[in-house]
Formats: C-alpha cells, structure tokens, sequence
C-alpha cells in the first residue's frame, strides 16, 4: 500500500477548507518535526479551552507525518496521550515529534506540545506499522 498526499490532510491540508492547515518542519537527520499551533475559537471544548482531541490530534500528526515525509508508508496503530496542562484558546503551542525506535515492520515515536515558557501541554507515544 502506499499512502498518498492529496493536500486535504485535516491537520496539514492546504485544500482542506475545515482543516488547521499546520506547517510542518522536518530535519530529516535528526528525524524530527515541528510545527507551531495557534488555536482558533472553534476548536475549543469548555469555554477558551481548546478540545482534547485536537491536542491528541497534533500529537498523532507531527509523529505520522514525519514518517510520510522520509518515505516510510506507515500509519498509527497505537496511541497514547498524557494531558499535563489545559490549552488555552490564546496560547502558541510548539508540536514537536521523533523517533525512539525503528524496525522494518513498526516505529516507535514519541510527541510533545509544549507553551513558550517551555511547560508541557501534552505528551503521546505511538507506535506506527510499516503498510
């Protein structure tokens, strides 16, 4: 199987009209991958706190997506999601993934959000298979 970008990605699509439209930046060396969030209005859960599941969601993509950009077709099979601290709807969230481990068939990556003063918003793990 090999998985394609047809730039409607929820989180880094560019046509993706409902999408965050995220940029994405890669050191294929280090095989890590950044990417700054600015939360919206709607994306928040409770009043001026932005939902989980879009934290969970930066989380899953900046770990997939850096293996999609150095050419390994994979996709989440496991994730895990420790929340430290609410995101505000004004605060700059800086999304950060790597690998810890590589096999042929599985990768283990871990992911960060973390605010400007270096505090952690969340934290994940995920294993991702090889299709």
């Amino acid at each position: 199987m090999e998985l394609r970008d047809d730039d409607v990605c929820f989180v880094c699509g560019k046509k993706n009209v409902r999408g965050l439209k995220l940029d994405f930046s890669l050191d294929k060396e280090k095989k890590t991958m950044e990417a700054v969030f600015i939360p919206e209005e709607w994306q928040q859960g409770y009043a001026d706190i932005i939902h989980g599941g879009i934290i969970a969601t930066l989380l899953d993509e900046v770990m997939g997506k850096l293996a999609f950009e150095l050419g390994i077709n994979a996709v989440t099979a496991e994730l895990s999601v420790r929340f430290k601290k609410p995101v505000g709807r004004k605060d700059k969230l800086f999304i950060k993934g790597h690998f810890i481990e590589e096999t042929s068939r599985i990768i283990y990556a871990k992911a960060k959000a973390g605010f400007e003063d270096g505090s952690l918003a969340a934290e994940a793990s995920s294993k991702l298979i090889v299709v």
